[in-house]
């Protein structure tokens, strides 16, 4: 059964079947490697954002975020030139106001404390996306 939530300042009212559903706007960046992944991200969320942005690394994630100033960031852990986790150390460093949920197949208590320390303010498995939606819609 789909939550409902009285409308909130700033957001968009959808009328679905006599009912209403709050749809955030948001401006989304997805850091990873794997095209197909980016792709279902992106799908698993086309209705909760008004804008996806995507880059493949996270080299380029810093670049990103400052071009693009997004509401969140869907960062992955393993990629090639620069780790999500060192990533998201260096994306707080600059943007401590930066939201970044890690999104990642690892699910090791190691790396979720890491994550934590480096700023990350959720962990989402890839094999349990729907989580990664609970996350977006909460205020």
């Amino acid at each position: 059964m789909p939550r409902y939530r009285w409308p909130r300042e700033n957001s968009i009212l959808h009328a679905v079947a006599n009912n209403y559903k709050e749809v955030a706007i948001v401006n989304l960046l997805i850091v990873e490697d794997n095209v197909k992944m980016r792709r279902m991200l992106k799908s698993l969320v086309a209705d909760l954002v008004s804008a996806v942005h995507e880059c493949s690394d996270g080299a380029e994630a810093l670049a990103a975020y400052t071009a693009q100033r997004p509401d969140w960031v869907l960062m992955d852990i393993a990629m090639k030139e620069l780790d999500g986790i060192s990533a998201t150390r260096a994306l707080k460093a600059v943007y401590p106001e930066a939201k970044i949920i890690i999104v990642t197949s690892f699910d090791e208590a190691e790396l979720r404390e890491a994550a934590r320390e480096a700023g990350a303010c959720g962990y989402v498995l890839k094999e349990n996306l729907l989580a990664l939606r609970e996350l977006l819609e909460t205020p």
